[in-house]
């Protein structure tokens, strides 16, 4: 434990990172790239399927970005991103490796975990088509897949603006909303059910899925429907089932938001509430130590500078925790170091 955060520590981490060959070449130029977690193994995603996302995986996405078009400075946003159906394993690796990642590009870079269902409007910006959630995993694929042998699956389209997300939920009358649109697939017939108050957003994006699925699926033909005119003997409602599906909440309850402190000042690790919202500034940052902020909508870990090596080490564990003990724990986490800028982290401060 002797060399635990010294230099010689710092530099066997970085040679560890270096020889993981998922990493070569990552950060160099402006752009974003994604990689999956498969059998405890970092595998590149390829560009045609950023987006796309399966709920029994993980992921790792990386933005490197320029805050100034004239800097020569990169900057770096690291996601990674946990299907509803991905195993602690997986958890667990694809969070090691975005820290190794991190340490690949000398600790330059923003980490965030994100949560399917839960992701944060960063994250969801990186994909101006939407996001696709899928149901399986790194067995199964978006490819060969006979459309005779489909198993139906209902996908929601839904967002502002023109950031609609695409995911697949349960086959559930429960599940329509007048507000969103929805695509029944069943192979060879492919049904775009319009939600009433749904968006002209939502209906194209939906219509040009309607479009991928008929050309991906040999002899399928596509239909539009409209709430107000279709009726329940209609194959659409037919092959729902009508029963009552427990959606998970975000309810940010008052009693867990607030400042919380990492500290092992007293010779041993702990973590405690310093501030209750409202009474939050910038000025409660100590760099010796390490810091969460549970924002309810988005929690941030903030990393002192001067911070030991323990608190350090255990700063995002402590925030997963704490969440894990709340009614919104599946929130997005960041972790800023000291002198990292980050809006949301700032605002979230004030508030």
């Amino acid at each position: 434990m002797a060399l635990f955060g010294s230099d010689t520590e710092k530099q066997v981490k970085k040679e560890s990172a270096e020889s993981e060959p998922a990493w070569q070449g990552a950060g160099q130029e402006v752009g974003l790239k994604i990689w999956r977690i498969v059998k405890f193994e970092v595998t590149e995603w390829p560009e045609e399927d950023y987006g796309k996302f399966y709920g029994g995986d993980s992921y790792i996405v990386l933005n490197t970005y320029k805050k100034d078009e004239d800097a020569e400075r990169l900057d770096y946003d690291l996601h990674f991103w946990i299907g509803n159906a991905s195993t602690q394993d997986e958890y667990c690796t694809v969070a090691y490796k975005t820290v190794e990642l991190d340490t690949f590009l000398d600790d330059a870079a923003i980490q965030h975990r994100e949560v399917h269902g839960q992701e944060s409007e960063k994250f969801r910006s990186l994909f101006p088509g939407g996001i696709e959630v899928m149901e399986g995993g790194a067995e199964s694929g978006f490819r060969h897949v006979e459309p005779e042998e489909y198993k139906p699956r209902l996908l929601l389209f839904s967002g502002k603006g023109t950031n609609i997300s695409v995911k697949e939920v349960p086959l559930s009358q429960s599940r329509l909303s007048s507000n969103d649109v929805f695509i029944l697939d069943m192979g060879l017939q492919i049904i775009q059910w319009n939600g009433s108050e749904s968006s002209p957003f939502e209906r194209n994006k939906a219509a040009t899925y309607c479009q991928k699925l008929e050309g991906e699926h040999s002899g399928a033909s596509a239909e539009t429907v409209d709430q107000d005119s279709i009726s329940q003997s209609h194959m659409f409602h037919q092959t729902l089932v009508d029963e009552d599906e427990e959606d998970m909440t975000n309810d940010t309850g008052n009693g867990s938001k607030g400042l919380y402190k990492v500290s092992d000042a007293d010779g041993s690790i702990g973590f405690e509430k310093i501030k209750e919202p409202g009474d939050i500034s910038m000025e409660d940052l100590d760099p010796a130590d390490v810091f969460v902020l549970d924002a309810g909508c988005e929690c941030f870990v903030w990393v002192g500078s001067n911070a030991s090596p323990t608190e350090k080490h255990n700063g995002f564990g402590y925030a997963h925790r704490h969440l894990v003990g709340t009614n919104h724990c599946l929130v997005p986490i960041t972790v800023i170091k000291e002198g990292q800028q980050c809006p949301e982290f700032e605002n979230a401060m004030a508030a």
